[in-house]
């Protein structure tokens, strides 16, 4: 499907985005996965020997601009990258503000913007997805910071969407409900928990990564050639409340 395709994956080292990557190369891309964790990209590069994988603190703007600028052409980029923090509303941190913004929102602006001028430059058009959340369209408990970056996250989506659409470069976000990553986990993984937030769920169950994946692989593909701009919950109707 992608043969001929260079792909960039960032958050590429484990979970979701490392299921985006590998499935990327299983449909013909060349994949190059950021991650900021060396030992995540080893198993990785041994799992998928095609892979060209880079570590970078993504939410280290300079730092990431030299690399990113180093990559050649992009024709399909995957902004997953992301961390979330759980505190009530009086207990969040001006640190934990930052960090979380640094990765789910400026890391997205930044690589995104370098890899659309390129795009442009080459005037071959292209696709973005950005990895949201279904935090970017309801309220969760404990996740004021987690779900202002993620509906912001959204916003930037269909700025760009409109912005970029002219040089023929689509750009489109998907919206999990819980994905039991590390991350998920963390949130959702005790068990009374998990049972409350599936109740919530028409479908009664959480998303799995190959649930995300093939979501990814959809809007990336020209099968999603009139798409862009939108906002695709995969979350078994958790927002149709």
């Amino acid at each position: 499907m992608f043969k001929g395709k260079r792909a960039l994956v960032t958050g590429a080292g484990r979970g979701i985005g490392r299921a985006i990557a590998i499935e990327l190369v299983k449909q013909g891309a060349h994949v190059i996965a950021l991650s900021r964790t060396i030992e995540h990209l080893v198993t990785l590069k041994i799992e998928v020997p095609s892979i060209e994988t880079v570590s970078v603190d993504v939410g280290d703007w300079k730092q990431t601009e030299t690399i990113v600028k180093e990559l050649g052409p992009i024709d399909l980029l995957v902004n997953n990258a992301g961390i979330g923090v759980l505190h009530e509303v009086g207990n969040v941190t001006e640190e934990e503000c930052d960090n979380v913004f640094a990765i789910n929102v400026k890391a997205v602006i930044n690589i995104s913007q370098i890899v659309a001028k390129g795009m442009k430059e080459r005037g071959t058009g292209g696709s973005i997805v950005n990895i949201s959340s279904q935090a970017a369209l309801v309220a969760l408990h404990l996740h004021a910071v987690y779900c202002a970056s993620k509906a912001a996250l959204d916003q930037i989506t269909k700025v760009m969407a409109l912005e970029l659409g002219p040089s023929k470069i689509r750009v489109n976000s998907v919206n999990p409900t819980v994905v039991l990553t590390d991350m998920g986990k963390m949130a959702w993984g005790e068990e009374g928990v998990a049972r409350e937030a599936k109740s919530k769920i028409p479908l009664g169950k959480f998303c799995e990564p190959e649930d995300v994946v093939k979501a990814v692989i959809f809007l990336l593909s020209e099968d999603a050639g009139m798409i862009t701009g939108a906002q695709l919950p995969i979350d078994g109707g958790y927002t149709i409340h």
